[in-house]
């Protein structure tokens, strides 16, 4: 039985949409630390500090079986998207080098096999079925298929009529998240709430007008409340198992998952949280710069995100400041808007637009053209379109390209985006209704914004974390 603890709410990471990748390389550190390494074929190291090492090793040996205790899936492991010398996650140029090596081989093996190219998440799949071959959107973008329920509000339009089809289920392309961290993500149980208590919803043909999981999950829109209804969804969708998967095995999963972090020093604090004890700084030595950046990372970026104090509201003392919201809409999908300088998506990824019709409570249409509607997919409500959780920071020097669709490149484009995002955001709530996003007090702009000369001590110190 694993152990189960409150965990952090914003510093977010979720789990990743597939369960792929090649055989993990971790390496210990010190006492009880794991961290990624880049490079190497051997076996995981256990970190049983906190958990009973033999579901950490049962854990271990799942997230590298292509078998699955014979489950009938297509013969996917975890440990075929969660690359290693990626963070446990899957970047474009990793899936470009793996499809080139598999044409290569079948050049002269003409069954030469990649278990990451599993029909399943080829674009073509929803026409061709077991024999879909175009794998544009892992290859080109590092991104896999998420087929979601539509709600009983929302509809799909067809491209070729331009009327509703009759489709209750769409299909999204989301990049595959770090499996790092993940002891420290998830549900909090504490403040704030989604949505914030002075926002009145009224429920749509019946619908939870909120959605699942109001303090936080796994997955980019926080879907899943525990690591196991993640792994059984991924077993499912990605591995495409035939068999229920078995509890234990879904405990093992989550068990081994718990012992990888990015650093130690965020292992020490995955420790203190666990204990109830005061929270140590994870950062480690910190150059000038780099304690510059802290600094306008705190003033900048801490509501949201998190700081030292409070790294991801996980805490129940009442005395530190909460992020301001739950979740929010960043506007990374695609298209974007035209204004304020948002950078526009390019073709690859505005490839991935649909139009929606949604209809709202007192029946009026409203239609919108977006790559990922997220959370408005679990309420129908057009308050939550483009809500996603706010992810967890740690480590995010090594987990490139960023953003649901990786569509930002390095980190550099995260801050221009954001800034896009900023100036946005205050011409639409001017004085004095700047939002917390923005300022302290609704006049003055003291968050969100980082000057030019404040950039290379932020980036400094986020590549540092």
């Amino acid at each position: 039985m694993t152990t189960r603890w409150v965990k952090t709410g914003v510093w977010f990471t979720g789990l990743a949409a597939g369960l792929c990748l090649v055989a993990a390389v971790l390496s210990r550190t010190g006492a009880g630390h794991v961290i990624a390494q880049g490079t190497g074929t051997g076996t995981t190291p256990l970190n049983c500090d906190n958990q009973p090492c033999d579901a950490v090793a049962r854990g271990r040996a799942a997230f590298n079986d292509r078998n699955l205790r014979e489950l009938g899936g297509n013969g996917r492991a975890c440990a075929d998207c969660h690359v290693p010398s990626e963070a446990l996650q899957l970047s474009p140029a990793v899936a470009r080098a793996r499809f080139e090596a598999l044409l290569a081989k079948r050049a002269h093996n003409k069954n030469a096999d990649d278990p990451l190219f599993r029909p399943v998440d080829a674009d073509d799949f929803r026409v061709n079925g077991d024999n879909a071959s175009d794998f544009s959107n892992l290859v080109d973008n590092g991104l896999v298929r998420v087929t979601m329920p539509l709600p009983l509000n929302v509809k799909v339009v067809d491209p070729a009529t331009g009327q509703p089809s009759e489709d209750t289920s769409v299909d999204l392309w989301r990049a595959v998240m770090p499996v790092l961290n993940v002891v420290i993500t998830g549900p909090d149980f504490v403040l704030p709430v989604w949505p914030p208590a002075a926002q009145q919803r009224v429920p749509i043909l019946g619908q939870d007008p909120n959605g699942p999981n109001r303090q936080g999950g796994y997955q980019h829109d926080a879907r899943f409340a525990t690591l196991q209804e993640q792994a059984r969804g991924a077993l499912i969708a990605h591995a495409q198992v035939t068999v229920e998967p078995p509890a234990r095995l879904l405990d093992d999963l989550a068990a081994f998952q718990e012992t990888l972090f990015s650093s130690p020093g965020v292992e020490t604090l995955a420790d203190a949280i666990r204990n109830g004890s005061s929270f140590p700084d994870p950062d480690p030595e910190l150059s000038p710069l780099e304690q510059d950046g802290k600094r306008v990372f705190t003033r900048a970026c801490a509501q949201c995100h998190g700081g030292t104090l409070h790294p991801s509201t996980s805490t129940g003392d009442a005395t530190l400041v909460r992020p301001i919201a739950r979740y929010h809409p960043i506007a990374a999908a695609c298209p974007r808007p035209t204004t304020d300088g948002f950078l526009p998506c390019p073709d690859r990824l505005n490839r991935n637009a649909r139009t929606y019709r949604i209809t709202l409570a007192n029946g009026t249409i409203q239609t919108v053209t977006t790559s990922d509607p997220g959370r408005l997919l679990l309420t129908g409500q057009p308050a939550d379109l483009g809500v996603m959780d706010v992810t967890q920071l740690r480590g995010i020097g090594r987990t490139a390209p960023y953003f649901q669709n990786n569509s930002a490149a390095t980190l550099e484009e995260v801050l221009d985006h954001y800034d896009a995002l900023f100036r946005r955001v205050a011409r639409l709530n001017p004085p004095p209704n700047l939002p917390p996003l923005l300022s302290s007090n609704g006049t003055l702009l003291d968050r969100g914004f980082v000057t030019a000369d404040e950039r290379p001590a932020l980036l400094a110190y986020l590549r540092k974390q």
